[in-house]
């Protein structure tokens, strides 16, 4: 068990920390006769809570629809008057009688639960029933998000990470308020979402039959172990649906024109090559691309009807980077169809060709959402960009007026090193501690007030190519994808390294209680003692 640390001046253990936080005097005691008071609005939000707080309490709360007056109530409700606070801004106030979340939309009315369920004591979320009292401190809070994009990536392509660790992830994620995940679905190690036009794609892309040993700059062989998985259509909907009572949006990547080589390996006519390559079983960037004619925009058009289908998510991301030229380069049949269309070379051709999917996706009310290289060779009307080799493509976006999420490598990608200490797992290079990412801004200071309102939000990537295991998953994302959480709901002017630290002392017991791992807040302070870290791999 992790020691809980005592917080300095009653500041409460709720993260990410509210905009405002007011103690009064006295608290409410929730017990057997404590009910949920709903609206329609809010009752299935009433429910999941009920059933949140149900294994520790040892009983599941009521819900109700209507006031009862004598009873001692958890008030859920909608009010217009609360609009300045947002979409999912909201109103918390406790006192002995009486705890009344309220908020101008039901998303408010959600995360107000959340913190709800920070204010009682740790114990709240034990797995099996707790005997003691269960005090709420008094208190008003008035709290909203500084941005509406409060995302994290997880890569299942390679490795494959199954329906029910998502499920509980989502579950984590929004308990700390954020509300996008980015599922990144294709890549050369592997195909995970079930296309029923093109069943080759699980069949065959799903499953490499090896995976190398130790880092891809230094292999030590293969394992001989076949690996692979995939989601069915039904099981991503049970994803979404599932997140989207939570408040949160599952955006899909499909990789274009790069990191396609599962997709080639499944129906090779869709490579430049045309010829059979097996699905990757190495890490690093590979040279197959999708060939761009008009029986492979076909043959995406129909993928994505399929992705559309399932994920109602505005954004549908299409990837767009590390896509190497070389075959494109090397075919006379690609250079030929470069000269016809007037172009000056590959990398408008890619703009080109991610322009011709993002007019499909706009045809259906959706959004192209790339990495950052959509920007080589022009950005496609209407696309969004996602900033990951620093923060500049976010700044040549937000100052060309398109969207921007900010999610650079140096603050915010999850499978860097969390530490020099040697006894960390095999990771892809680089060092992303704790402090880090806490200090990351998502507004360039480049920008101006107009451009900013371009940034829509932070996202932390975690690519799994070192990630083999759940355990070893949750404890790259934890606390890292925590302090992004913050970063991203928390007032600029109320973010403050110690006081977050003090507050995750005592949330630790809260993952424990959840059967999740993670790298103790109090290993920070051997930090210094580390040698620095050499040898990257």
């Amino acid at each position: 068990m992790h020691a809980h640390a005592s917080l300095n001046h009653s500041e409460l253990p709720i993260l990410p920390r509210p905009t405002s936080v007011e103690r009064a005097e006295g608290y409410f005691q929730l017990t057997r006769d404590t009910v949920i008071v709903a609206e329609q609005e809010t009752q299935a939000i009433g429910v999941l809570l009920a059933y949140a707080l149900a294994p520790a309490l040892g009983f599941v709360p009521r819900v109700l629809t209507d006031e009862h007056p004598a009873l001692p109530a958890i008030s859920l409700g909608i009010d217009p008057q609360l609009s300045q606070l947002g979409q999912e801004g909201y109103t918390l106030t406790v006192t002995e009688e009486q705890v009344t979340l309220r908020a101008a939309y039901p998303a408010g009315v959600f995360y107000a639960t959340q913190t709800l369920r920070q204010l009682l004591p740790v114990e709240i979320f034990s797995a099996t029933p707790v005997s003691q009292s269960w005090h709420i401190p008094a208190v008003s809070i008035e709290d909203a998000p500084r941005f509406s994009w409060r995302g994290c990536m997880l890569d299942s392509a390679r490795h494959f990470i199954p329906k029910q660790e998502v499920l509980k992830l989502i579950d984590m994620l929004a308990l700390h308020k954020m509300n996008v995940l980015h599922l990144h679905l294709t890549d050369d190690q592997g195909w995970r979402i079930e296309i029923k036009k093109y069943p080759r794609l699980t069949e065959v892309g799903a499953y490499r039959k090896e995976t190398v040993i130790g880092h891809a700059r230094r292999p030590q062989g293969y394992d001989g172990i076949s690996h692979g998985g995939f989601y069915s259509q039904q099981e991503l909907r049970e994803i979404v649906a599932y997140a989207a009572a939570r408040y949160m949006v599952v955006v899909p990547e499909i990789d274009i024109p790069g990191h396609a080589q599962a997709a080639i390996a499944a129906y090779p006519e869709l490579g430049v090559l045309q010829q059979p390559v097996e699905v990757s079983t190495t890490w690093g960037i590979h040279p197959y691309l999708f060939n761009p004619t008009e029986e492979v925009f076909q043959f995406l058009r129909d993928v994505l009807s399929e992705v559309m289908d399932i994920f109602p998510s505005p954004f549908i991301h299409i990837g767009g980077d590390e896509a190497i030229k070389d075959q494109w380069q090397a075919s006379p049949q690609v250079q030929q169809i470069i000269k016809e269309l007037g172009l000056k070379d590959e990398d408008e051709l890619q703009s080109w060709f991610l322009s011709q999917i993002g007019t499909f996706l706009m045809q259906h009310n959706r959004r192209m959402l790339g990495w950052d290289e959509i920007l080589e060779g022009g950005l496609p009307a209407g696309a969004t960009v996602m900033s990951w080799r620093g923060i500049e493509g976010g700044i040549a976006a937000a100052q060309a007026r398109h969207d921007v999420v900010m999610t650079p490598n140096p603050f915010v990608y999850l499978d860097y090193y969390q530490s020099n200490d040697p006894a960390e797992p095999l990771a892809i290079g680089g060092y992303l501690p704790l402090d880090k990412v806490y200090s990351f801004d998502p507004i360039p200071a480049e920008l101006t007030a107009e451009q900013a309102r371009h940034v829509l939000g932070a996202q932390c990537n975690l690519w799994s190519e070192y990630v083999p295991t759940v355990k070893h998953l949750e404890y790259m994302l934890f606390p890292r994808a925590i302090a992004l959480a913050e970063v991203a709901w928390t007032p600029k002017e109320r973010l403050e390294f110690s006081d977050f630290r003090q507050r995750l002392s005592v949330h630790e017991a809260r993952l424990v209680s959840q059967d999740v791992n993670f790298r103790p807040v109090e290993k920070l302070d051997l930090e210094q003692t580390f040698p620095l870290r050499t040898r990257l791999w």
